[in-house]
């Protein structure tokens, strides 16, 4: 973290003083609860400060979030402050940077690729949207990687943004953070924040960067006033009047919001032609309205963008309108304050399986196989981070421990074990966690749902999802049903649209969907595991008998002491 001072944007005494309807955004917010989606936050400004905000429980204003591809308009202002310092040019080719990458061909597309290409999707490279991402050298990876075409034409390609990391890191010696640092994050008032990594300490550029929604509020405002803030030019001007520019010509791409024009880290907008929006995975937002002098920010996981934005357009510019708010009698603050719950936590009865649980070890059986396809299940929502090939793996001891109000949950993962609080009393309670050496906090609960079925809900609050774990308890046998929202169906169906836009082949949805549903069992597969008395524990192989045997002794102790 920082060790600089973090004001505070300034906040308008209500939306109207402000120049912005209440009653707009009141409408605004149940048009999104109507809809479906899951809105975590959303920060409506006007003429710079703070019209209207809400943190919906149990995400908070002083939370980071997971940002998705807003990474690659952080990163495109860390080339902005590149180029004003004379670090290279638009027109530097990537080969001047790299050339121990030169090729041997004089005909190959390498000898043409620039920075310009890369900040604005047009390095004809393929997109590999799909290729885990473990460790390794990205930067060969990305010299040996295949080519869609000449550079020059569109194309969506997350790689791009991580070579313009890894150029700057080349040029400077040092990370993007630390480079951002005293000239973006400083002169803003932000925290300096995580940023995942490759094994080099690279950023990963197109994504893994977390904010809170005021940090990203700070950038869209600092873009609005032409790179100022607070009086200070933080974004170089040139940069500032640059990046929102239409760039690249990606009328291709399927998707209104998507083919209006993309600049550099930055999208124009259909819905709003005077708009320009910073834009991340499951719908994580940061708009600019040129013409009126506002910026909306939200943070949400939601898969459908488009039906997101189509509710934002429903809504805004309207909400700016002064005609608007002059005859809109202003929204009492408390309905505009008021953050409803996303989980409902049920009160379940207390099984008699409790005592036992507190006495064995659920041994699960591992799923290798699943490592193989470098798509481990984990105790954490799949949407979390993708980044490092241990961050997770097949979960193989679970432990529980139950009070008066509670439980405990204990699990070993890889290398790391972790304990999770699960409130049963109606109420969530929170912790901390690390998985893939990534500290996350959580909240979560916990029910029987009858006398043998336990269900556990976890949100790791640094990602967009939640997940489930159904434990059915059959005499010495343990059923695992995971479960996610967004569920793996979801995930799996917005990757499938994700290639038809990038590879604009329309029929690959209705194929790729036919494979998914073939691997769906693996992606999230049942689990299986037994009861193991804890005095068995350190057991190599645990065979029915000795369990039986244990279970046994221990009966014939109960039966002694009485």
């Amino acid at each position: 973290m920082g060790d600089y001072p973090t004001a505070p944007l300034l906040r308008a005494g209500s939306p109207e003083e402000a120049g912005v309807s209440s009653a707009e955004v009141l409408r605004f917010v149940e048009d999104l609860q109507k809809s479906g989606i899951e809105n975590h936050s959303y920060m409506v400004l006007r003429s710079g400060r703070v019209a209207a905000e809400a943190f919906h429980e149990p995400f908070a204003p002083d939370l980071p979030h997971p940002m998705y591809s807003v990474s690659k308009t952080v990163t495109a202002i860390a080339v902005g402050f590149a180029i004003d310092e004379g670090l290279f040019t638009l027109q530097t080719r990537l080969l001047d940077l790299f050339p121990e990458y030169m090729p041997k061909s004089p005909d190959d597309p390498l000898w043409e690729l620039t920075i310009f290409h890369l900040v604005a999707m047009q390095s004809g490279k393929e997109a590999n949207f799909l290729d885990p991402k473990e460790k390794g050298d990205w930067v060969a990876r990305f010299f040996a990687s295949g080519w869609e075409g000449r550079p020059g034409r569109w194309k969506y390609v997350n790689e791009n943004i991580y070579m313009l990391c890894a150029a700057i890191h080349r040029v400077t010696g040092a990370s993007v953070t630390q480079f951002l640092t005293p000239r973006l994050y400083r002169p803003l008032g932000i925290q300096t924040p995580f940023w995942e990594t490759d094994e080099n300490g690279v950023e990963a550029g197109g994504w893994g960067l977390w904010l809170r929604t005021e940090d990203l509020a700070k950038i869209m405002l600092c873009y609005q006033q032409g790179g100022v803030f607070q009086g200070e030019q933080v974004i170089p001007a040139f940069w500032a009047k640059a990046a929102p520019q239409k760039q690249t010509d990606n009328s291709s791409s399927k998707g209104a919001d998507t083919s209006a024009g993309y600049g550099f880290g930055l999208w124009r907008c259909k819905g709003e032609a005077h708009a320009y929006r910073a834009d991340g995975l499951f719908s994580q937002f940061g708009i600019v309205f040129e013409e009126y002098d506002a910026v909306l920010v939200m943070t949400n996981a939601a898969l459908d963008e488009q039906a997101v934005l189509d509710c934002i357009w429903r809504h805004f510019p309207k909400a700016f309108q002064e005609k608007t708010v002059e005859k809109s009698p202003p929204v009492p603050p408390e309905l505009l304050e008021e953050a409803y719950p996303l989980d409902v936590v049920p009160v379940g009865i207390r099984s008699r399986m409790e005592e036992r649980l507190e006495q064995s070890v659920i041994h699960v059986k591992r799923r290798r196989s699943l490592n193989l396809i470098h798509f481990p299940p984990s105790i954490l929502p799949i949407a979390a981070t993708y980044l490092k090939r241990d961050k997770a793996g097949n979960f193989d001891q679970i432990l529980f421990a139950f009070s008066v109000d509670k439980c405990a949950m204990t699990w070993t993962e890889g290398d790391e074990t972790n304990t999770v609080s699960c409130g049963m009393d109606g109420h969530q309670r929170y912790g901390k966690i690390v998985l893939g050496g990534i500290s996350y906090t959580v909240c979560a609960s916990a029910a029987w749902l009858d006398e043998r079925t336990l269900e556990v809900w976890i949100r790791p609050l640094e990602t967009v999802a939640k997940r489930t774990l159904r434990f059915h308890f059959d005499r010495l046998r343990v059923h695992i049903r995971p479960g996610s929202a967004p569920t793996i169906r979801e995930l799996a169906g917005e990757m499938a649209m994700m290639a038809t836009r990038l590879l604009h082949f329309r029929p690959f949805v209705a194929v790729s969907k036919f494979f998914l549903r073939l691997f769906y069992p693996f992606l999230e597969p049942h689990m299986h595991g037994i009861l193991v008395p804890r005095e068995l524990i350190d057991t190599v192989k645990y065979k029915k008998k000795q369990v039986e045997a244990a279970l046994a002794a221990r009966e014939e102790r109960k039966q002694a002491e009485k």
